[in-house]
């Protein structure tokens, strides 16, 4: 690749306005602009806007190419493929010229679905500050796809944006994922990498599909079609603001603590209750109460702990909290996905005795502190544990409160605003995380998937570009039964989606968390995923997975199980015999199963079962102690040998 040996010393400036011309009408889109990052080896599409009929003319790398706007005012410039390099500039002019600086040829991949791609880099400071503070590359760039929604129709461009390489300033804005997957491709070829990020928080796989391609589902696209109608969300924003304000209010009116002075250090507490924390109150004597709770606990802070900046951690808290130490405010979160981390000004803590107190609002369903999280004040390599007995008291009980609309999950909705104005975009492909919005119905992710994936390569005009996807992690608490299996399920789903040219699977179960939805470990995720890029989308020879079922032969009492990509053979990680093996007979009861591994098979039986007829595999919502690998340190996806068991 041809890079200038004085880039690094480039001064990269980043505009909102680049694409705007001062004097004229001559447009472009906010991802044609400085910083960006066109693919390699393939036609490059240069496109704008400017009056009817306006000629234009663009220079690229020592060409020339012209053309003249349509009857809407669209001008498109196709140019030839170019390998990778950079920097360079672009003139671009009608009746006034813009320039486009530091450009650079790589490879371009889209990293969309919902909050575990989406998490930045930012929130997860306490694992990856290492990463952080050395992640300058001029190369990894990302252009992050602002939220957005469109019900009616196809945005042409976002409402804002701009390319920017990573370093430690920039970091913090960039995926998880998206990075850890940028940097290995980086390390492995050289070639700049370009992330276009367009991830949404909680979002439905049916709201990233176009409208034509939806109709494939009757009911998504019914509801597509009723939200056409800017007065039908009007009405529904309406009844959702006047239903949580009228229950905010409430709690505010109804709230006893406020009134009583329960954030005050010398209150009398004693006839309060105790709590073990962290934990549900669902399990004490509160039950399945919604409303505020407020928390008391005195904790002992040494003298050479005083006088210096702390930080507390509250781990997640449901739903949301406020924070007082020794009666002043430190904080507050209203999200319980969110970490809690607040700063203590040094002069706060005192020798001795210090009263924390924490208002939680629980919503709906159960409140509390969610367990297996850190509760510590920290100073400095010091610690103070605050898990143990704290005294609570209900300020104020409710009803629950439903949720509101979330647009992220309206069919089309997100395809419009922030798939559509990517298009005319080039890229090497796309990697995918998301499924926890749509585990509820799992059944028909599969066919849901596949129209999805179908769709982007129809509307991207790419053929079958590559397509690779985080299969879903370890979640929930082990041997919860509420869930009746749709995280198993949806895993399930997903694997099928092998099936589909040229598309691979990251598969995760062994860096989820049974308490976080959005567990920390995003380095492997990314690193999995450039593996299967590697096979896929760069066509090198290597293990990019974990073992994956393909048949299975019966031989007496036992089941023989056959896999792909066993690597350089199959282990019982960190064991001497395998976990996470099931079998049944005719009567479809699953019993445990012992599991051997010969060569690159796997024998799999049951003293209790002679006649065995179906095997499964981590099939289970948490299936925490599988340990299927191959030598490469790769897991095995979860399976079943049969859909009818």
């Amino acid at each position: 690749m041809r890079i200038s040996t004085n880039s690094f010393k480039l001064v990269l400036t980043f505009s909102l306005i680049v694409c705007t011309s001062l004097f004229g009408q001559l447009r472009l889109p906010k991802l044609i602009s400085d910083g960006m990052v066109l693919q390699r080896d393939t036609s490059i599409k240069i496109w704008g806007w400017d009056e009817n009929g306006q000629k234009v003319t663009v220079r690229f790398m020592n060409a020339t190419y012209q053309t003249t706007t349509d009857n809407k005012g669209v001008w498109k410039i196709q140019m030839p493929e170019q390998k990778a390099g950079g920097p360079y500039e672009m003139q671009i002019w009608s009746g006034d010229t813009l320039i486009i600086r530091d450009i650079w040829i790589g490879d371009v991949w889209v990293c969309s679905g919902q909050s575990n791609m989406q998490v930045p880099l930012g929130w997860l400071v306490h694992v990856y500050q290492d990463e952080i503070d050395h992640s300058e590359n001029l190369f990894i760039r990302q252009f992050s796809v602002p939220w957005n929604h469109n019900f009616t129709e196809r945005e042409q461009d976002v409402s804002f944006g701009a390319w920017q390489s990573i370093r430690p300033e920039t970091a913090v804005q960039f995926s998880a994922v998206a990075y850890f997957f940028a940097k290995k491709l980086y390390d492995a070829y050289q070639v700049p990498i370009g992330l276009l990020s367009a991830s949404m928080g909680g979002s439905s796989a049916e709201a990233w599909i176009s409208e034509e391609s939806i109709r494939a589902f009757p009911t998504y696209y019914e509801t597509a079609q009723r939200f056409k109608n800017p007065e039908h969300l009007k009405k529904i924003n309406a009844q959702d603001n006047e239903r949580v304000n009228t229950w905010n209010r409430m709690i505010r009116e109804k709230d006893v603590g406020y009134p009583n002075g329960w954030w005050n250090p010398d209150l009398n507490d004693s006839d309060w209750e105790t709590m073990a924390l962290p934990g549900y109150w669902a399990k004490d004597d509160l039950e399945w109460v919604n409303g505020v709770v407020w928390f008391r606990k005195t904790i002992q802070v040494p003298k050479e702990m005083t006088r210096q900046p702390a930080l507390l951690k509250l781990g997640r808290i449901v739903d949301a909290d406020s924070v007082m130490i020794n009666g002043q405010f430190v904080g507050a979160t209203d999200s319980q996905y969110a970490q809690r981390m607040y700063p203590i000004p040094e002069n706060l803590l005192q020798e001795g005795d210090n009263t924390l107190v924490i208002r939680v609002i629980n919503q709906r369903r159960k409140g509390g502190f969610v367990p297996g999280k850190g509760y510590e004040i920290a100073i400095g390599n010091q610690k103070l544990d605050l898990t143990g007995s704290w005294k609570y008291k209900l300020g104020v009980a409710t009803d629950p409160q439903d949720d509101r609309l979330f647009t992220g999950k309206v069919p089309t909705g997100l395809f419009n605003g922030m798939i559509a104005p990517l298009l005319n975009y080039p890229i090497k492909g796309a990697i995918w995380y998301q499924g926890e919005s749509n585990t509820s119905r799992a059944f028909e992710h599969y066919e849901l998937f596949k129209l999805l994936i179908k769709d982007w390569r129809q509307n991207w005009k790419q053929d079958d570009f590559p397509f690779l996807f985080a299969q879903l992690p370890n979640f929930v608490e082990v041997n919860d039964e509420t869930t009746q299996y749709d995280w198993a399920y949806f895993r399930e789903s997903q694997l099928k989606a092998l099936s589909i040219p040229n598309t691979g699977m990251a598969v995760t179960i062994d860096i989820g968390e049974y308490n976080d939805i959005h567990p920390v470990n995003k380095k492997d995720v990314g690193t999995r995923l450039a593996l299967a890029a590697q096979k896929v989308a760069y066509g090198e020879t290597i293990v990019y997975s974990g073992p994956i079922y393909q048949v299975m032969t019966i031989e007496g009492n036992e089941i023989v199980l056959t896999f792909s990509n066993t690597g350089s053979g199959l282990i019982a990680k960190d064991s001497k015999e395998l976990i996470g093996f099931e079998i049944c007979g005719k009567d479809n009861i699953f019993l445990p199963a012992k599991a051997i591994i010969r060569k690159d098979k796997i024998m799999v039986r049951s003293d209790k079962i002679s006649n065995p007829v179906a095997v499964r595999y981590a099939w289970d919502n948490n299936p925490e102690k599988a340990n299927l690998y191959n030598k490469e340190g790769l897991p095995a996806s979860p399976f079943r040998t049969s859909e009818l068991y």
